[in-house]
């Protein structure tokens, strides 16, 4: 089920600079039933006696509305010296986190009890003017990822961001929009005239493991049915299948998901990636999650990479990524496939079989 569409916070923090804002209005309109605090600083922390994993579940009720200074960010694709990646611009018009309970989420453990909220941005003509001179200044495709530091789409109904962003777009010769999401929120888009500017793709994964792991987001089903959705009114559309996670029968269930989404779908890139953790991010799970985290605390991963996230070994990961693309072969033998953030032997191992250059996070 996709908790995003019914979310309500519990409480809104308001910027007391952009309190008479026509849209910070608009948005406490929405949830009348939330406590407003009047805010002096956009910085806050929740008090020190709550755990980190506690502070994380109650600031996903807890919303921001205020404004930011900087949403790009520029991602070089350098990771150390044994994970590789493709370079592009991170786009964060919003940010710390979002309404969904991800457990292996990354994000969650990066921002911790730092920041632990959800705030919205509403100086939409800054984002804009940030695009533009970006775009401008870029002597190669500007590809604005709005996928790495948040869910495109789970607010997208309290935002009306991608209304905004869609359309503007393409007004940039060299510019180019990634949407990434675990949502079915698709209403917005489905009002919008699509363009080949703009890419939406989505974070798949077997229910088993959406189920576990994956809490409050749309269901495998649900994301997939949104895909052809979009796709069937022209939009371009892609796939992540992302973290692959393992278990008894995972290659039924992986197998199932690919004849799922291709029997309804043609995306123009599937990019695969596996279960890859910070140090003590199973703690900071336990903590949040309980025996909501039993599974992925038993995940048996070692191997340290040069970002510092410990992953499974090579031969599980290989074997992973050689059973979804013979499936994915099966069915569709010119796609592009390629691999999310791996290490050299991975790519070397499969490098016949993915395209390095033709990943999920940019444009060609």
């Amino acid at each position: 089920m996709d908790i995003a569409k019914k979310y309500t916070p519990q409480t809104i923090l308001l910027w007391k600079k952009i309190a008479d804002h026509p849209e910070a209005n608009r948005i406490l309109s929405l949830f009348p039933s939330a406590k407003i605090k009047s805010i002096e600083h956009q910085r806050i922390s929740l008090p020190d006696n709550l755990s980190p994993g506690q502070a994380l579940l109650k600031g996903k009720r807890i919303l921001m509305i205020g404004c930011s200074s900087s949403f790009i960010g520029r991602f070089d694709g350098n990771l150390g010296q044994n994970v590789r990646c493709c370079p592009y611009y991170k786009l964060v018009p919003l940010s710390n986190g979002c309404p969904y309970y991800c457990t292996y989420c990354y994000l969650a453990f990066v921002y911790r009890k730092h920041s632990p909220y959800i705030k919205l941005n509403i100086n939409y003509d800054d984002i804009i003017k940030q695009i533009s001179k970006t775009a401008v200044k870029s002597p190669h495709r500007a590809d604005f990822n709005m996928g790495e530091m948040l869910d495109s789409l789970a607010l997208d109904h309290i935002t009306n961001l991608t209304k905004k962003l869609i359309p503007f777009i393409p007004t940039l010769p060299n510019a180019y929009l990634m949407l990434l999401t675990k949502s079915s929120n698709i209403e917005n888009l489905l009002k919008i005239e699509p363009n080949n500017h703009t890419v939406l793709s989505w974070s798949l994964n077997t229910q088993r493991n959406i189920d576990l792991y994956e809490i409050g987001t749309a269901d495998m089903q649900q994301r997939i049915d949104a895909a052809k959705s979009c796709q069937n009114h022209g939009y371009r559309i892609r796939f992540r299948i992302d973290p692959g996670i393992l278990y008894d029968n995972w290659q039924n269930d992986y197998s199932k998901l690919i004849h799922s989404t291709l029997s309804n779908v043609k995306p123009e890139n599937i990019t695969l990636g596996m279960l890859r953790l910070l140090p003590g991010h199973k703690k900071l799970a336990l903590d949040a999650y309980g025996a909501k985290s039993k599974e992925l605390i038993s995940q048996k991963l070692s191997e340290s990479s040069s970002d510092g996230k410990s992953r499974y070994h090579p031969q599980f990961r290989i074997e992973f990524y050689n059973l979804l693309i013979d499936r994915i072969r099966d069915i569709d033998k010119n796609i592009s496939i390629s691999l999310c953030r791996e290490t050299p032997d991975v790519w070397n191992a499969l490098k016949d079989r993915c395209t390095p250059k033709k990943c999920n996070c940019v444009t060609w």
